[in-house]
Order: C-alpha cells, then sequence, then structure tokens
C-alpha cells in the first residue's frame, strides 16, 4: 500500500526543478492534478543541526500555487522584489554554503554584487 502511495506522489510530478539557496532548498515542482489540471507546488527545505543530533534534519514548507493565480502572483512578486532592489540598491547574491567552514567563509569573503532578480522585469 506505501509503495503505491509513493508510485501514485511521483507521477503527480510532471516537471521539476530546485534552486539551492545558502541552508535552503526550493523546490518548483510542476503537478497534475486529479482532473489534469496543472498547479505549481513551491517547497522549501532547510536544513537543520539540532543539538546532541548526528545526522541533520530537514524543516519543509509548502506553498501551492494554481494557474489562475500566477500572473497576480507573478505581478506581486514583480512589484515586492521591485520595492527592496529600490530600497536597497542591487541585491548581492548569496554564496554556496558549507556548513564546515561558514563562519570563516562569511568573515573573510564580500559577497559578489549582481541583479539577481532582473528575471522579473
Amino acid at each position: 500500500m506505501e509503495n503505491q502511495k509513493e508510485d501514485r506522489r511521483e507521477q503527480e510530478i510532471v516537471y521539476s526543478r530546485s534552486v539551492k539557496a545558502g541552508k535552503r532548498i526550493y523546490y518548483l515542482d510542476v503537478r497534475k492534478a486529479r482532473n489534469e489540471d496543472l498547479y505549481l507546488c513551491i517547497t522549501e527545505s532547510k536544513r537543520k543541526q539540532a543539538e546532541g543530533e548526528e545526522a541533520p534534519s530537514f524543516e519543509k514548507h509548502k506553498v501551492f500555487l494554481y494557474k489562475e493565480d500566477f500572473a497576480h502572483f507573478v505581478e506581486g512578486l514583480q512589484d515586492v522584489i521591485g520595492y527592496v532592489e529600490k530600497e536597497l540598491g542591487q541585491i548581492e547574491e548569496r554564496q554556496e554554503w558549507h556548513p564546515e567552514d561558514a563562519e570563516e567563509a562569511a568573515a573573510e569573503e564580500e559577497p559578489k554584487k549582481k541583479g539577481l532578480f532582473g528575471i522579473f522585469k
């Protein structure tokens, strides 16, 4: 029974992309609903290392975005990104995260400045 449930869940995803961002990974999955409609599932997976535990755990949060809301969502996202860029100027690109030297890298390296959100304009 468990294998059937897993197979069905995997079949729902028709297109997927992951975005690594420091301790987080964002999964952008296009899924197919029972009525054959497509929708977007955005999952944030954040790595957490609890004290006393050897293996890290992952905290996950999901947002479901339906096609009839895409235009409004993109418009709102462009608006808030534009506001942040106007207030702060160019957005600094996140550096790749390495758990073993995260503190050293943050103290030593100056992040590169890049228009990260330029694709939304």
